[in-house]
């Protein structure tokens, strides 16, 4: 006889997964606000986003840090060796001098995987971006 627990017990964990991808995957509406509010009084994306304070981030995800021609980035950035995928995204954006020591981006970070997880979708919006 067969257990009648082990199918619930299956469709608990299918249905956390579930959304538990549905958060990781973020709002890009609210990662919109978050980059307004927090991130664009130094960095610019989107058409015609130049380096300014900070470098732009059209395509960021999957590039090497240091690596737009119009930002001069500080050494540490320049020979971190790092390429930003999500993952190192999210930690820098949670911890910036964790992820690359001698930085010059003034921020403390956000502790909160929801808003990373935003920003992250807003920011991946902008992949294919005409710098």
């Amino acid at each position: 006889m067969k257990s009648p627990v082990l199918p619930g017990l299956a469709l608990i964990v299918a249905a956390g997964m579930l959304s538990s991808a549905a958060v990781a995957a973020g709002d890009a509406e609210a990662g919109g606000r978050l980059f307004t509010k927090m991130c664009a009084g130094c960095h610019s994306i989107g058409k015609g986003a130049r380096g300014g304070f900070g470098p732009q981030l059209n395509g960021v995800i999957g590039r090497p840090a240091g690596a737009t021609a119009d930002y001069q980035y500080s050494d540490a950035m320049k020979h971190s060796g790092v390429v930003w995928t999500k993952d190192k995204l999210a930690a820098y954006i949670e911890a910036p001098k964790k992820v690359v020591s001698g930085t010059r981006m003034i921020f403390w970070g956000i502790s909160d995987q929801e808003k990373i997880d935003n920003l992250l979708a807003y920011l991946e919006t902008f992949q294919d971006a005409d710098d």
